[in-house]
């Protein structure tokens, strides 16, 4: 993901859960890519008003068969101008990736493209 925004110009900072005031480094993002493997970690006070944020965790709630992400989905709502929900964001996108470079990586093998 980092390489990927560097190539199109954007300004990259990589936080994790050891950094030293995460909040305020976050609260200044107009893209927040949440990864940490925390559920619920990021509350609204992480998050710059009208920011857009992904959410790629995947987690199980405690004492809950229900999974979600490391947002804190309905308090951030709010906040945000866009946001990914768990389950249902970017997991089915990854899957349409995954088959569309398989397909290429195919035909590329067999000398079809």
């Amino acid at each position: 993901m980092v390489q990927c925004l560097l190539s199109k110009n954007a300004t990259v900072t990589v936080c994790h859960s050891k950094t030293q005031n995460i909040k305020d480094i976050t609260r200044n993002a107009d893209i927040l890519v949440a990864a940490i493997g925390k559920p619920k970690f990021v509350t609204p006070d992480f998050i710059k008003e009208g920011a857009v944020v992904i959410d790629v965790g995947i987690n199980r709630q405690e004492n809950a068969k229900k999974i979600c992400g490391d947002v804190d989905f309905e308090n951030c709502l709010s906040k945000v101008s866009k946001i990914t929900p768990v389950p249902g964001g970017v997991g089915p996108m990854t899957i349409a990736m995954l088959l569309y470079n398989l397909v290429k990586a195919t035909k590329q093998q067999n000398g079809l493209e």
